[in-house]
């Protein structure tokens, strides 16, 4: 059976990354809880484009327009198809916003605008 990923890149603040950190624990327990069947949040450490072949890559860095004091994450979360992702993820927000109701001013510790999230059918497994 075929899987299903959903997958964001995104842009931490260096001294928003234990804030955020906190926050990606508290999404894994609850994407689990409601059945995901793995889930990654992976913040960069070797992002320099390399030449292959005469061809240069563009680095994370150079596509989020990422600063000294930022740094890239990739984080992706498995299901078993679309379907199971989409069960899945309405129950992750109904817990979400019972949970979060009451709060005001919530902010989160990194720019959502500068975040690429899609969903992606897997191909290839190995």
């Amino acid at each position: 059976m075929a899987k299903y990923i959903d997958g964001f890149v995104f842009v931490v603040p260096k001294d928003k990354v234990q804030e955020y950190t906190k926050m990606a624990i508290e999404g894994r327990d609850a994407w689990m809880k409601h059945g995901a069947l793995e889930y990654y949040e992976c913040k960069g450490d070797d992002l320099e484009s390399e030449e292959m072949d005469g061809m240069k890559s563009l680095a994370f860095t150079e596509l989020t327009k990422t600063n000294a004091d930022e740094t890239v994450w990739f984080s992706f979360i498995v299901y078993e198809s679309k379907q199971h992702r989409d069960e899945v993820n309405k129950k992750v927000m109904d817990e979400m916003s019972e949970k979060y109701k009451d709060a005001k001013d919530f902010s989160m510790p990194f720019d959502m605008k500068r975040m690429a999230k899609g969903g992606f059918s897997v191909e290839v497994e190995g």
